[in-house]
């Protein structure tokens, strides 16, 4: 069985840092392209930050670029979102994605609350 585990969400003041992790079970990361997504309260799932698969190149949305930062441990099966300056309209639940083909897969979600 395939399972994403997010972690890492919390409550923080605005202007902190987080650091969310996101560990697969049953997959191996290596030809899957994976990213990060979130969803607002009361508004879709947009994406935040993502791997592509082949030359494993890094998308950012333009609301959080030169602030959150992917990266992602082969070795571990883990991908991070590292969150800094974060501001109130980051509130969400933050998910991770898996996708290669037609096989996606969904983490549960974490979520993160950007106090002013």
């Amino acid at each position: 069985e395939v399972q994403l585990q997010a972690s890492g969400g919390g409550l923080v003041q605005a202007g902190g840092s987080l650091r969310l992790s996101c560990v697969s079970y049953g997959i191996i990361w290596d030809g899957y392209a994976i990213g990060w997504f979130r969803q607002a309260p009361g508004k879709g799932r947009e994406a935040v930050a993502c791997f592509s698969t082949g030359d494993g190149s890094s998308y950012y949305a333009d609301s959080v670029k030169g602030r959150f930062t992917i990266s992602r441990d082969n070795a571990k099966n883990t991908v991070y979102l590292q969150m800094n300056s974060l501001k109130p309209e980051d509130t969400g639940v933050y998910y991770c994605k898996a996708t290669r083909f037609v096989n996606v897969y969904w983490g549960q979600g974490t979520l993160v609350t950007v106090s002013s």
